[in-house]
């Protein structure tokens, strides 16, 4: 059946479940480290608190793939199923996850949270290879990346908007204040929403041959499938693997080690040790407060100023929209400039100290997110068997969760040394690596996967 192309609304609504899907992930990726510290972590602690984000994905991720592959149904379809079972986990861990008590129960929550968020986002990946013809893939990934763009910035900023309403910023040692709990609330009821607006508004294609969909779908395994997918990998995918490597290294870097390096660098106001102070000494408690104070105010500053990457891969999403809707787009060059720009804003975050130059510098890595999450996708959609989309997409997603699983394992600790032992140092390493994203597109030489 040949694809007809898609109008903007069309688009649109299918893609619109990414909104509350980026809820979560501005939620974990902006405010799972001040959890952690709030709770009793240390910096050094933190990058290994955060390993289960990317492991679940591992897993996860061509599971899912695989079996949306090898569904359909005509009531339900074949990617919708697993967008609802995603969102309703993903807004039950979303909802609970800042009444945490403890640390192994917050890292438990973010495992919850990470597994379930991927349930939903593997299948949208594939939605748009699934409805849009060739031509307009482009156009359909980098609208994603505007509706992800929007939710980034505002879910970012909800704890900040949430306190300005006038609930409490302060709580006891070792509790989440009330106002982050109420914003992650508000999350989990978009996410659930938005998923559900796209499966009401959003019907998909069945099978080209469904006789032939039966029978093959008899004869699969998942692991069959599996190795097949391995062995026929296309040379482009590999390639694209090298970017998304040095790429998801640097914003995992940034997810998991931004507030503590940002609110000493930037603000100097570091998150208290209870360890510290002795609240048996009179002042000890108020000087504790005031310091958690400080600390949770500076992590208010650096959530909204990461809300503007959200904010500026919007603008950008937004222009290439308007382009990619009437022309062809060179997916190499736009990424390599988009990485770049995003590793420059890193790096400049070593010789500043006031939040308007932060802000600047997340416009920049703003680019590089807007990038990310649509050129390396359309690349790819250009160069795999769409019958196998699902799948690809999954297995597309180790070079995204094997550099966060290395950065997990003691990579963002050990080569931000290289750095020096300053605050900033992981930030350094953050854009070093994003700059070498930037200069391996030069792998990528396939013409149609660079024109679309």
């Amino acid at each position: 059946m040949e694809k007809r192309k898609l109008g903007f609304w069309e688009i649109w609504n299918m893609s619109f479940g990414f909104l509350g899907i980026q809820f979560g992930f501005a939620l974990q990726g902006g405010f799972m480290s001040r959890i952690f510290q709030t709770l009793g972590a240390e910096s050094h602690d933190i990058p290994g608190l955060w390993i289960a984000a990317p492991l679940t994905g591992l897993i996860v991720q061509p599971i899912i793939g695989y079996l949306s592959d090898n569904t359909w149904s005509t009531r339900f379809g074949r990617r919708k199923p697993y967008f609802l079972i995603g969102a309703i986990l993903s807004s039950f861990a979303l909802f609970f996850v800042p009444y945490s008590s403890t640390l192994w129960i917050a890292a438990g929550f973010l495992w919850i949270l990470d597994a379930s968020i991927n349930i939903s986002m593997e299948p949208f990946r594939a939605l748009v290879a699934d409805k849009l013809p060739d031509s307009q893939r482009s156009y359909g990934f980098v609208l994603q990346t505007l509706i992800i763009g929007i939710g980034t910035w505002i879910a970012s900023n909800l704890p900040w908007l949430v306190n300005k309403m006038g609930f409490e910023d302060t709580a006891a040692p070792g509790v989440i204040p009330e106002y982050v709990k109420i914003a992650f609330g508000i999350g989990a009821l978009v996410f659930l929403i938005s998923i559900l607006y796209t499966i009401l508004t959003t019907k998909e294609y069945p099978p080209k041959d469904l006789e032939a969909f039966k029978s093959q779908k008899k004869e699969n395994t998942f692991f069959k499938d599996l190795f097949q997918s391995l062995r026929l990998m296309p040379s482009t995918m590999k390639k694209l693997g090298v970017i998304q490597f040095f790429s998801w290294f640097a914003f995992f870097t940034m997810w998991s080690m931004a507030t503590p390096a940002l609110t000493e660098h930037i603000f100097n106001a570091p998150a208290p040790n209870k360890e510290a102070f002795n609240f048996a000494i009179a002042g000890q408690q108020e000087a504790f407060d005031a310091a958690n104070k400080l600390f949770q105010t500076a992590s208010d500053k650096v959530g909204s100023a990461m809300g503007l990457y959200g904010l500026s891969s919007m603008a950008f999403a937004l222009f290439l929209t308007f382009y990619a809707a009437k022309r062809s787009v060179n997916r190499k060059y736009v990424h390599m400039f988009s990485l770049v720009a995003g590793g420059l804003g890193f790096l400049l975050m070593g010789v500043i100290k006031d939040q308007s130059m932060l802000n600047v510098c997340f416009l920049l890595i703003g680019l590089s997110w807007g990038s990310i999450l649509s050129m390396p996708y359309a690349m790819l959609s250009s160069s795999v068997d769409e019958n196998k989309m699902g799948m690809m997409m999954g297995l597309f997603n180790m070079f995204i969760v094997i550099p966060q699983i290395i950065a997990a394992l003691g990579g963002v600790n050990s080569l931000s040394r290289l750095f020096g032992e300053t605050a900033i140092a992981p930030m350094l390493l953050a854009g070093s690596s994003l700059v070498l994203a930037g200069i391996s597109n030069f792998l990528i030489t396939e013409e149609r996967v660079i024109k679309g």
